[in-house]
């Protein structure tokens, strides 16, 4: 398993919520290398589908030594297969959906199918398809599509908060889905009650600074040997004004990273 940084990592530099990207994959890169890591994934917030041919290679010839893998959203057939292709052209070994796109939302049924149909060609150019549950989908359901398929190239990106949204906390999900995940996303938070005590704000937390008990899930994880690697990614709530958010995103990368690559689990990793 290897500990790596994502485009997520810095989502409000990738333009989250419309605003101008002040990152490119190639500061990811040279950011990677920096802290000696050997993994990073590149997320629909970084969308490959907008280079060409050549692009795709000049990326990969770029990321010498480290393991690329690529992101994308909204679960279609035609989808997968436009991100096979660039998979296999930066040579990834991962390949993360988000089953839902915008206006998209297929039933297990429609996943199962579409996955079926691209199995073939994850087989011939060895890439394994890990589906993010976000949101919409229980672990329980994840676990039937998984099953459904029954397939070593179709496993589980596992991240640790975003099946809040689906009513579901960590614990739960992670004993669900570990058998089947072959990637995990590091998203530290913390859930704090408003002061008027009618509700809870859940937020994002520098790793280690939080509620998530990391050392855990990645014990959980271990014990089934199928999760090859584990990228950070960052909630940093708005801070006014965009630099000023993205400094603050920056600096908590800074603090994360720092703090994973101190974890006993991550010496070997990292």
């Amino acid at each position: 398993m290897l500990l790596g940084i994502s485009s997520f990592t810095y989502g409000w530099a990738f333009g989250a919520n419309g605003n101008p990207p002040v990152m490119t994959v190639s500061d990811l890169l040279r950011i990677t290398s920096g802290h000696k890591l050997k993994c990073v994934q590149i997320g629909d917030n970084a969308p490959l589908h907008l280079l060409d041919k050549e692009g795709l290679i000049s990326l990969r010839s770029h990321a010498k030594g480290i393991r690329l893998e690529v992101g994308a959203r909204g679960l279609t057939r035609e989808h997968l297969e436009r991100y096979i292709e660039i998979a296999s052209l930066v040579e990834a070994p991962l390949l993360r959906f988000v089953v839902d796109g915008a206006g998209y939302e297929p039933s297990e049924l429609e996943i199962i199918s579409a996955i079926r149909n691209v199995l073939p060609e994850l087989k011939k150019r060895k890439i394994v398809l890990a589906i993010e549950n976000h949101d919409r989908f229980k672990a329980e359901q994840l676990r039937n599509i998984l099953d459904a398929i029954a397939d070593e190239q179709v496993g589980i990106c596992l991240d640790t908060v975003n099946s809040l949204g689906a009513g579901e906390g960590l614990d739960w999900v992670t004993s669900v889905l570990a058998p089947f995940t072959v990637n995990l996303h590091i998203k530290e938070f913390s859930i704090s009650r408003f002061p008027h005590n009618m509700g809870f704000e859940v937020v994002g937390a520098p790793a280690g600074k939080g509620m998530m008990d990391i050392t855990s899930v990645i014990e959980q994880l271990d014990g089934y040997k199928k999760c090859k690697s584990a990228v950070l990614e960052q909630w940093v709530p708005w801070q006014g004004t965009y630099s000023d958010t993205v400094a603050l995103e920056r600096q908590w990368a800074e603090e994360s990273i720092k703090s994973l690559k101190g974890i006993s689990t991550f010496k070997m990793i990292t």
